[in-house]
């Protein structure tokens, strides 16, 4: 392996980064916003993704159930990819199609919000959940990338964007753990103030 390969990697990494600081800053500031708000208000977030999305979105909930960088009480998140007998039975007894709605169907209350977060857009999986979302008077933040996908069909004027500026897998997945990690410093500051 090169060294100017691994190099190249990193410099693409910070490009991305950077165009992404640019473009996410506000809404990433309004989702936090969002997120706060529902959890002060007694609700929760629910989080479903696939393969590298799923393992954000237990990312996710274990920093809010656990902690981030600071101390605090634990936060109601739940990773909607942990369970493998529910996602087996919805997949083998209905479709894969429904492993995330049905458990939004079962779990998510008005209020609530869905982080739903797919590289491409077009998980079909996640674009289920998001219509479940909706249906059940959700809030949905999405993340996604490659110019956001069928995801920007499918999201309500209430609901959040966080398209990464990126054609590319890893860059995509790459600005979502440091979205998720703005997110969750967020809500620690909002919740404790600002450090």
């Amino acid at each position: 392996m090169s060294v100017e390969r691994i190099q190249q990697h990193f410099r693409d990494s910070a490009a991305t980064q950077l165009a992404a600081m640019e473009t996410l800053a506000v809404p990433i500031a309004a989702a936090v916003d969002t997120m706060f708000a529902a959890l002060a208000n007694g609700n929760k977030i629910l989080a479903c993704g696939n393969g590298g999305s799923a393992a954000d979105a237990q990312h996710f909930a274990a920093e809010l159930i656990g902690r981030f960088e600071r101390d605090r009480p634990g936060l109601p998140a739940l990773a909607l990819t942990t369970d493998a007998s529910v996602l087996t039975a919805v997949s083998n007894d209905y479709a894969y199609d429904q492993v995330f709605a049905r458990q939004v169907r079962a779990l998510g209350q008005p209020g609530d919000v869905l982080l739903a977060i797919t590289t491409s857009g077009n998980s079909a999986n996640v674009l289920a959940a998001i219509a479940e979302a909706h249906e059940r008077e959700m809030i949905v933040i999405a993340l996604t990338g490659k110019g956001g996908g069928l995801v920007n069909e499918t999201l309500a004027d209430t609901d959040i964007h966080l398209s990464v500026p990126s054609d590319r897998t890893a860059r995509v997945q790459e600005v979502h753990l440091l979205t998720i990690h703005c997110l969750c410093d967020g809500i620690d500051a909002m919740l404790m103030g600002e450090d």
